[in-house]
């Protein structure tokens, strides 16, 4: 999760049982990025599940080369690319035995990351926090399961075990979660942002281009902070090309400042610990599979 994935929420996921995953761009630099997996790595010594890091394959960035040799040269065992799918990226992935699962949000987008070799597909569906995709899970996922074989994990609005049965039940291998970690105690995020989170329904998040130029999900309230209107053509306080919004003598940056969040929001309701919230997890998921 970008600006909230941290290294104390991945050991504290990996720990207790879930794959923890942090955007290689939460450093300022290639070398805090390396510094980070190098600090993971020690303290999930001994610890049998494997972390992830997700990479954006954004064409122009000029962080991408530089990222992708700190990677490779730390073995990093899952790699989460999004924005762009790259042959070369994946082969170099695959050379030291690393897996990569390719987020998509089209079934076009689904069709070229297997084209290029990837281990497996994250559907981002309707209703997921950030960049997330308009199609329901049900249509998308029995439509890409019909003719891909690899891992599927579904990502959008899951936040409990029975989620993740569900899930599990209408095909899919893995789930992608993000807004309900956001609203634990490890994760790097303000605790307004949390609180807001906590406040929110699924009907207070606006799915809008208004502030990247590409829909994204935002929290109502967060926007209405910065003067932003969801439904606007245009927004004074916004400059997408610079992320940067400017609103009664302040200045903020889009996803540090302004808050996203997935339509799960509505469904969360305490800040654990990442610990804790995984063992929940767990535990529900047992219950609704023994039931």
């Amino acid at each position: 999760m970008f600006m909230v994935s941290c290294p104390d929420l991945v050991v504290a996921c990996c720990r207790n049982g879930v794959i923890g995953s942090f955007p290689a761009l939460n450093r300022r630099d290639s070398e805090g990025y390396a510094a980070w997996l190098s600090e993971i790595s020690a303290r999930l010594e001994g610890v049998p599940v494997p972390y992830a890091v997700n990479l954006s394959l954004r064409r122009g960035s000029p962080r991408l080369e530089a990222d992708l040799t700190v990677t490779v040269a730390a073995r990093v065992p899952i790699v989460l690319t999004s924005l762009g799918v790259s042959r070369e990226v994946v082969g170099r992935i695959h050379d030291y035995g690393g897996t990569v699962l390719h987020d998509v949000t089209t079934t076009a987008h689904a069709e070229k990351a297997a084209e290029a070799g990837v281990d497996g597909l994250i559907l981002v569906c309707a209703g997921a926090g950030g960049h997330g995709g308009g199609l329901n899970p049900f249509a998308f996922l029995a439509e890409v399961r019909r003719w891909f074989s690899g891992t599927i994990a579904l990502a959008g609005c899951i936040g409990t075990g029975r989620d993740i049965a569900a899930a599990r039940v209408m095909g899919a291998d893995l789930v992608s979660i993000g807004t309900r970690f956001i609203a634990t105690r490890e994760a790097a995020a303000p605790e307004a942002y949390k609180r807001m989170i906590l406040d929110a329904r699924a009907g207070d998040v606006a799915y809008t281009p208004a502030l990247t130029g590409v829909p994204a999900s935002f929290l109502r309230a967060s926007l209405a902070e910065w003067g932003v209107d969801p439904d606007a053509v245009d927004n004074p306080t916004i400059d997408i090309a610079t992320r940067t919004a400017r609103h009664l003598g302040r200045e903020g940056k889009v996803w540090r400042d302004i808050w996203s969040a997935g339509q799960g929001a509505g469904a969360i309701h305490d800040i654990p610990g990442a610990g804790e919230l995984c063992h929940r997890l767990a535990g529900e998921y047992r219950d609704v599979i023994a039931a």
